[in-house]
């Protein structure tokens, strides 16, 4: 039961890696996107805006992966998988 524990909770390490990684993806890939637009300057500009979008980005990122994003993550754990399987069996 202890094997069986513990390959639960490499699977859910695995997925959540997975999750963070396509959310880091994500988010880099929005920045762009972002980088061309200009503040209202009404409301908004300097260094605290630059901030809070870098930050607000990060969290777009974040949303995407975890409404399913763009189907990386999926790809990511089964290579996670794969790896600790391969692990596993050099270490018998």
């Amino acid at each position: 039961s202890t094997t069986t524990d513990t390959g639960a909770i490499l699977a859910q390490r695995g997925e959540q890696a997975a999750k963070e990684f396509e959310a880091v993806f994500l988010s880099e890939m929005l920045k762009p996107m972002f980088e061309g637009l200009e503040p209202d300057p009404m409301f908004g500009g300097g260094h605290g805006e630059k901030v809070f979008q870098g930050m607000m980005i990060q969290e777009y990122g974040k949303t995407m992966a975890e409404q399913g994003g763009v189907g990386l993550a999926e790809h990511v754990k089964t290579e996670l998988i794969k790896l600790q399987e391969a692990l596993d069996n050099g270490n018998r």
